[in-house]
Formats: structure tokens, sequence, C-alpha cells
């Protein structure tokens, strides 16, 4: 494992483990740690979205949304960074509602999203990030049925 790898899998470890700490988490997710992170991510991520989608960033749902974006410029059905969402043309009113959650993740951790993200694992149904911002409006999972079961018409 290279050393700058194995540096990082620790770093992702020490903030998991933080986040269990209410004085750890004071410090490393003070708004003047964090925000600063999330800014960049922001510009980062409109630089981005704006240079693949040759078109200007509209802002729906809370986020600022860069489409149609190609396949390889996304993850999944597409990337959140800082507040711009990313994507091929996925934007339902849903997806944007869910979009919205990881905007204030970042808000919350800035960059420290990055590792604590990955160290969550790659599988959006255990990932915590994703379950917090709603598998169904994600479109990880199908809504479940709103209609009641049929009665029994057995007397």
């Amino acid at each position: 494992m290279s050393r700058a790898l194995t540096l990082g899998t620790r770093l992702g470890h020490a903030l998991a483990r933080a986040e269990h700490s209410p004085r750890a988490q004071r410090v490393l997710l003070h708004p003047v740690i964090t925000r600063p992170g999330y800014w960049f991510a922001t510009a980062s991520g409109a630089l981005w979205g704006a240079a693949l989608s040759k078109r200007t960033l509209k802002s729906r749902g809370g986020v600022l949304v860069a489409t149609p974006l190609p396949k390889w410029a996304f993850g999944r059905g597409g990337t959140t960074i800082g507040a711009v969402f990313l994507t091929g043309g996925n934007a339902s009113d849903a997806v944007l509602e869910h979009e919205a959650v990881h905007r204030e993740q970042w808000r919350k951790y800035g960059l420290w999203f990055i590792p604590l993200y990955l160290l969550a694992g790659q599988n959006p149904l255990t990932n915590r990030f994703e379950v917090e911002a709603g598998l169904e409006l994600g479109g990880y999972m199908r809504a479940k049925s709103s209609r009641a079961p049929k009665a029994s018409t057995k007397n």
C-alpha cells in the first residue's frame, strides 16, 4: 500500500472515531474549519460542471445543477460536490431533494466529507450518508406502495 493511501486511510479512520467525540466535533466540525472546504468544493464542482455542460448552472431544489454532463464526469446517476449536482439529466424533484441533503452534509463536514463518505462504503444501501439523504428519493430503492392491502373476503 502506498504511503499516501496509508496516511489517507489513517486520517479517515481518525475522523470516523472523532465523530463520536463531542470535543473533537467542536474542533474538527467547527464552521471555521469546514466552511472553506465546502466553498472550495462548490467552486470546484461549479467549474467542472460549467466546463463540461457548456451551459450555465441552474439553481433547482437548493442545489446548483450542472447538466447534461458525459457519464464519465460523475458517479452513479449524479454526484454532488459542495452545492453543485453533476448529472447527465437525472434531476427530478425527488433526486434534487436527496442531493440537497448531500449539500448540507458537505456544509457540515467540508472536505472531511470525502474520506468519511469513502469509509462509509460504496454500497448505497449501507452508506450512512446515502441512507440519511433518503434511499427512495435518490432512486436506490422503490417507494413502498401507499395502497392498503386488500381486505380478506373470507368469513
